[in-house]
């Protein structure tokens, strides 16, 4: 298949900001792209040739959509699967296959996958709703405090809570949900692999990432990980162990808890490009964006390695802030040297929704580190009135 023609068609379900950076890269080759996604301020709009509003969880929308394209790819795991099976079955190329999104996209069924395949993770449990996981916890067995997650539809730290007491039930939606033992870890690292569909293999560096306290949201991404060179090694390992019981194609971003004890367990994966990946945008040989296109195109795959060390700096909504977005700072940080603000394009502001990232490149990570707190702390995504925008 003739990739550099503008006959060759992508279909990307998903409008928001993880495809509208993998359209940035598909303006390298002459690609026709293809957008589904529910809104009509998606930030994919302005960067496709071709926009489609409709839902990604309808049969006959993502079915019909699908119909149109070569190869179709996603950039969030929320969609109907079974289309995507009828468009394999047809001759679409679907690339993570509907077979591997439907392992990934419910969290109980990535547990078990895990355990299946003596993959390392956290103990858990199952229960099919919030009554039977009190029943459990009454009984005695759950021990207080640990994990709840929903088994769908959570994302950016949505569908996530740590349970400590009765009162922390109170708001959890009535679904499927796992109770996990909390891990007492040192780091949470991340590891994004690319696969391409003749099974050829790359890593990308460990990622360190530290999290918000309250909203359960990356806050920075650190590469290189300042982690001994032996936990590097064990989270490259597992993240390849993963990668091969799935056998997906494209990218998958493999995160992970490393213990005191320098155990390294699997927290969950995403199959696309992901959060932790952003830093290589401007650090990195070979973008995870451009990556991924690679992978999924079963072109040679690029090199991951880093040009300097970098840091992502994730942007979020202000607390107490709703409404048309104003970014506050941002004249100050576009004088800092190897800083580069992404801008996503979302229009409302609300707390803690991510409205873009900012990364940090620089020779030494410890500087770059220090960078990225002064940008963190420089700029503020609010609502403001006109006459402010400038401050």
């Amino acid at each position: 298949m003739n990739y550099f023609s503008s006959d060759f068609k992508l279909g990307i379900l998903g409008g928001g900001q993880l495809g509208k950076m993998l359209l940035t890269e598909t303006r390298k080759f002459d690609i026709q792209t293809y957008v589904l996604d529910p809104s009509d301020e998606a930030p994919c709009k302005i960067g496709c040739n071709h926009f489609v509003k409709g839902s990604l969880t309808d049969f006959d929308t993502v079915y019909n959509f699908g119909r149109q394209v070569d190869v179709l790819t996603i950039e969030i795991e929320h969609v109907n699967v079974e289309a995507l099976e009828k468009l394999e079955a047809e001759g679409v190329k679907v690339y993570p296959s509907p077979a591997t999104l439907k392992l990934i996209k419910n969290k109980g069924g990535q547990k078990d996958f895990y355990a299946a395949n003596n993959i390392p993770t956290a103990d858990y449990r199952r229960f099919e709703n919030i009554n039977n996981l009190k029943v459990a916890v009454d009984n005695g067995e759950i021990a207080m405090p640990f994990v709840w997650k929903s088994t769908e539809g959570g994302y950016d730290g949505n569908g996530v809570k740590v349970i400590r007491s009765a009162e922390s039930f109170e708001g959890l939606p009535d679904v499927q949900c796992i109770a996990e033992v909390m891990v007492p870890f040192m780091y949470e690292l991340a590891v994004i692999v690319a696969r391409s569909p003749k099974g050829k293999v790359a890593t990308y560096p460990v990622v360190e990432m530290e999290f918000h306290p309250e909203a359960n949201q990356v806050e920075y991404v650190i590469c290189p990980a300042r982690i001994p060179d032996a936990v590097a090694e064990k989270a490259q390992e597992i993240a390849l162990q993963v990668s091969e019981a799935f056998g997906h194609v494209g990218l998958l971003a493999v995160e992970m808890f490393c213990t005191e004890d320098e155990q390294v367990l699997v927290n969950e994966v995403a199959p696309r490009p992901h959060n932790s990946g952003h830093y290589s945008i401007e650090a990195s040989y070979t973008s995870q964006f451009e990556q991924h296109l690679r992978a999924i195109l079963n072109l040679p795959l690029g090199n991951t390695g880093s040009k300097a060390a970098g840091i992502m700096v994730n942007l979020v909504g202000a607390e107490g802030y709703i409404g048309d977005v104003k970014y506050k700072g941002m004249k100050k940080i576009l004088k800092m040297d190897g800083v580069t603000p992404h801008i996503y394009g979302k229009k409302q502001t609300r707390p803690f929704r991510k409205m873009g990232h900012v990364t940090i490149v620089h020779k030494d990570i410890s500087q770059a580190r220090d960078i990225a707190e002064k940008v963190k702390d420089t700029i503020k995504v609010i609502s403001v009135p006109t006459q402010e925008w400038d401050k």
